[in-house]
């Protein structure tokens, strides 16, 4: 049986072929000869009780430059396709959310990945307040007060807002930084959204941890280490991805909150660890699986579409 695919997406001119995870999970469905559609957010349509796209045909290539032919676009039924991949990056602002409310109309007859109301319900920086003896310590609120205190008590600390994502107003606040009320103001001015504030990890010198899950299970892990006089390792912003190999500490978070992301139908995740500390689940969409199988580790598409076919009863 081949599967028939839509990727929901940034649309596939934008990507990045060498580091994009959306692209090899592209090629891999092409290798198992699944007829895979390719849509933006803005082109989710809901009608008359059906879940709609303007959906157009993918193919895909390592070229850079040429990397994708798309078809004629079509008004695709999503109710009748096998799986919709969620992959379109953060912001998790009300467009997310509301792709999210369209998509549960078709899920799981058709099977999204990750759940809909599950991605809606677990916000990556929120998600992980629901486990215990993870987190460094942590507060998010919009009161300026809490954060001064936050502050004066941990001295070193990490401001970053709540939704953001790739690293994107992300600070360090140190003890003598005369700029901390001026961050408060500026963010307070651009949104009335709580911040968060945690305790500066020394340990992220070393790298933050990308570790990706398959149905609440580690299939590996890779190290991402800040540049130079950079505080924050993301690959946007300079980091470096280096080879990996999961501690007994890093199994042991995985422990803890798999069988939940399993539960959840958080199908594929990807979670960031500072020495022990959890700091985000990440369940919208999940970058990591072309470093990991280029430093020899696990072939995440492959073992993501297994997955999936178990899921639809592929033998």
């Amino acid at each position: 049986m081949k599967l028939k695919v839509a990727i929901q997406m940034d649309h596939v001119s934008t990507i990045d072929i060498d580091g994009d995870s959306t692209f090899v999970l592209g090629l891999e469905a092409e290798r198992r000869g699944y007829e895979v559609w390719h849509y933006t957010p803005p082109e989710l349509i809901f009608r008359d009780r059906k879940v709609m796209a303007r959906a157009q045909p993918m193919k895909l290539r390592r070229e850079k430059g040429n990397h994708f032919t798309l078809g004629a676009a079509q008004m695709v039924d999503l109710a009748t396709l096998d799986v919709v991949l969620l992959r379109q990056d953060p912001p998790f602002d009300m467009s997310y959310i509301t792709t999210t409310h369209l998509l549960e109309h078709i899920h799981p007859k058709t099977l999204v990945v990750n759940d809909p109301a599950a991605v809606r319900n677990a916000p990556e920086k929120l998600y992980v307040t629901h486990f215990d003896n993870v987190m460094p310590p942590t507060l998010i609120t919009a009161d300026q007060r809490a954060l001064r205190e936050f502050r004066d008590e941990h001295k070193d600390i990490i401001l970053k807002p709540l939704y953001g994502n790739g690293g994107a107003g992300v600070f360090r606040v140190r003890p003598d930084d005369e700029n901390f009320a001026s961050l408060l103001e500026m963010f307070s001015q651009r949104s009335r959204e709580p911040l968060i504030a945690q305790r500066y990890l020394p340990e992220v010198r070393q790298g933050d941890k990308r570790i990706i899950l398959i149905d609440g299970k580690p299939v590996g892990v890779i190290n991402r280490v800040p540049a130079e006089g950079e505080a924050r390792s993301n690959m946007h912003v300079g980091g470096k991805a280096v080879k990996e190999t999961l501690t007994r500490r890093d199994r042991e978070i995985c422990e803890i909150i798999g069988p939940e992301l399993a539960q959840l139908g958080m199908i594929f995740v990807g979670i960031d660890v500072i020495g022990d500390y959890l700091t985000e689940i990440n369940v919208t969409s999940p970058t990591g699986a072309q470093q990991l199988k280029r430093f020899g580790g696990a072939d995440t598409a492959a073992a993501l579409w297994d997955r999936i076919e178990a899921i639809r009863g592929i033998v």
